[in-house]
Parts: C-alpha cells; structure tokens; sequence
C-alpha cells in the first residue's frame, strides 16, 4: 500500500514538472513569437536571445535569493539599494583597494549579506510591516553608496570584467544555482522556509525559533543581490551612486521573476520557474525596445505584468495581515 502511495505520488510531481515546463516553455515561445512577427529585422536573432538570455541571467539570480523572502510572506524595497551598494563597495575593493576579482566578489557578497542581516534584524525586532522596513533602510543604503563613491561613477576596468561575458556569468550563476536548490531541498533552512510561510503560527507552536530563519532569509537574499551586483557592474562596467530612492527601479525585475517562482511553487519546480520567467520578461521588455515604444509605454506594461503576476499568485486569507 505504502509502496503504491509512494508511485503515485512520484507520478503526480513528475506530471506537474512536466505541466510545468510547458506552460514556461510555451510563454517563452510565444513572447518570441509575437515580436518577432511583427518587428522581423531587429528582434530575435540568435545573438540577440543570448544577449536577452545574458540580461535576465542577472535578475535571475537575484530573484533565486529573493524566493527565500518571498515565500515566507515577506518583501523587499531595499533590492536596488542593495545591488547599488554592493556593486560599489566591490569595485572600490577591487579597484581603490587592488583587490582585483577578490575584491569585487567577496566585497560584494559580503556586503549583500550584511544588508539583509540588517534588513532581517530591523523587521523583526520593530515588530513592523517588511515593506516600511526596508524602505526606510532603503534610503539609508542609498546614502551609505552616494559616501563611498564620493560623488564619482565607480568603473570596473576591461580586465575585471569576465563576469559581464557569459563565459564568466555562467559558471557564476550556476554555483549560485545549485546553493539555493540545495538550501531549499536538503536543509532545514529551506524546510522552514516553507514551514513559516505555509503557517506561521503552527511553525512556531513546533518550537521553532522563526525569527532566526526569518532573518537567514533576509540574509540568503542579500547574498544573491550582491552576487547580481557582480554582474551587473561587469555587465555595465560601472555603477553610478543614487539617492532619493531611485536605486527601486532596479527592484522590480527580480521582483516579478520571484512571483514566477511563487506560481510554479505548486508544479515542483520554484527555481527553474524563476530562470525562465526572467527571460520571458527580458524577451518582453527588448521587444517592445525593437518596436521602439517609448520608456513610458515599456515602464506601463512592467507595471501591468507585474500586476497581473501578484494577482494570480498572491492570495491573502481572510484576517491575514501583510508582512
């Protein structure tokens, strides 16, 4: 009997991977297929879906990390913030400093994780809403960046910059892969996670300390920005300090892949969900750039799709509060 329910049950995963794939598949063909239809000569060319690929292998990464936040309930305003100053504090490192690719990624991994641990500390000790949290913190991250950088656009020179080419991105993003999926799958940080965000009430009746995880969460996602704010400045070979919390225009792109990993949380398959979900969007976003819609009509259909997006996978109960 057991042996049955166990074949069964195996049966039912391997069916929703497989429903899974197509949906995503069938998304990223058809998000192709539409531009290329109608803007044939300058969207969609082999070289330009690598290029598209390489764009959205970056927010993937981050969005990857962002999953251990979101599952739980909890968000995030402080992600540009955290990308801007962990991309400089590496480049000051690795430059100022002569650190080289040590500088650049330690630097920038250490200080994503410091940021969340921040972000982590001060929402559940404030006993306040996440989004306030890191707002607040947000500006505070914004301000630190403008100080380190003085004023002046960090540069990462040619010869630091392996991980903007997809030669160096690659293997990046596939270390970073694999990590999440083992911390999700085969630790009990990952159990948790899924514990807490299932019910948070019934989790802490089991004696579990959720404050703890709930600030590894935060630490977790930290990490993953810092390591998108590798790629990003080596993608864009520099990184300008901003303030008065422009830094959010970089929040929303991992935010909406994170929201693909949440709809296909029930199909098995969170983390590949995040992957290609991305590279839809980047497909949507240099589509309607090939069209040569102008920055007002690209920022309103982000603005729709993510809409969208939060509605179908965001459901809150009847008296649940938002974190």
């Amino acid at each position: 009997m057991d042996t049955n329910v166990a074949v069964a049950g195996k049966k039912k995963q391997t069916n929703g991977y497989v429903k899974g794939y197509a949906i995503l598949i069938a998304l990223v063909i058809a998000s192709w297929a539409v531009f290329k239809i109608i803007t044939p000569h300058n969207f969609g060319s082999p070289s330009q879906m690598l290029s598209y690929f390489q764009a959205s292998l970056m927010a993937s990464i981050g969005a990857i990390g962002f999953y251990f936040v979101m599952v739980m309930g909890m968000f995030d305003f402080s992600i540009g913030a955290n990308i801007m100053l962990s991309a400089i504090v590496g480049c000051k490192l690795a430059v100022t400093f002569g650190w080289g690719y040590a500088g650049i990624i330690i630097g920038s991994i250490v200080c994503g994780a410091i940021v969340g641990l921040l972000n982590g500390i001060f929402y559940v000790k404030l006993h306040i809403p996440s989004m306030i949290v890191t707002t607040g913190l947000a500006l505070i991250y914004e301000a630190l960046a403008s100080y380190i950088a003085g004023g002046v656009e960090q540069t990462l020179p040619s010869n630091l910059r392996i991980f903007g080419k997809l030669q160096g991105a690659i293997p990046l993003a596939i270390v970073a892969f694999i990590v999440a999926y083992v911390f999700l799958n085969y630790t009990k940080i990952g159990t948790y996670t899924y514990a807490i965000g299932s019910n948070e009430g019934v989790t802490k009746n089991m004696g579990i300390n959720v404050n703890k995880y709930k600030v590894l969460a935060f630490i977790i996602s930290g990490a993953f920005f810092g390591i998108e704010a590798i790629l990003t400045i080596s993608y864009g070979s520099s990184m300008v300090a901003q303030t008065g919390m422009a830094s959010m225009s970089r929040n929303f792109i991992p935010t909406m892949g994170c929201f693909f990993g949440l709809a296909f949380k029930k199909y098995g398959m969170p983390l590949p969900a995040i992957i290609i979900g991305e590279f839809v969007i980047n497909i949507i976003f240099y589509g309607f750039i090939a069209l040569g819609a102008p920055t007002a009509i690209q920022d309103l259909i982000t603005g729709l799709a993510l809409l969208i997006i939060i509605t179908l996978t965001t459901k809150v109960r009847k008296g649940e509060i938002v974190k």
